[in-house]
């Protein structure tokens, strides 16, 4: 298949498709003419990286990862040497960025509440 077909089966651009093979996450073969040739296995894999993006990890991280994945579109890989330390290291990364984030959300409702405080006129005591 061209890459047109491929991108529609897999709901990805052509040129997402042209940036993993780039990247090193895709091979097509080559036609005569030059053009893109996908055969059945690419839309899986295709599948796969877009699952493993989705999980946040970088294309370096998943072209290590991408022959140790395992088919029919799952995001769950085999047990290749460094695979699990690579995913623990990747999840206390996002777990570090998680905690700075919800740093900066509990910093940024402060400065919200204060500044409402601030913006709130002040209530004159009822005088009868």
């Amino acid at each position: 298949m061209l890459i047109g077909e491929l991108a529609e089966r897999t709901g990805t651009s052509d040129r997402l498709l042209r940036h993993y093979e780039r990247g090193g996450l895709l091979t097509p073969d080559r036609l005569p003419n030059g053009y893109r040739w996908y055969s059945e296995p690419h839309v899986e894999t295709v599948r796969r990286i877009r699952a493993l993006l989705a999980a946040g990890l970088p294309v370096r991280t998943i072209r290590a990862l991408l022959p140790c994945t395992a088919a029919a579109g799952e995001a769950a890989v085999h047990p290749c040497p460094g695979v699990l330390d690579t995913l623990r290291t990747r999840l206390a990364d996002l777990d570090a960025r998680a905690a700075e984030l919800d740093e900066a959300r509990a910093v940024l409702r402060a400065t919200i509440a204060g500044a409402q405080r601030a913006a709130a006129p002040e209530r004159e005591p009822y005088a009868a």
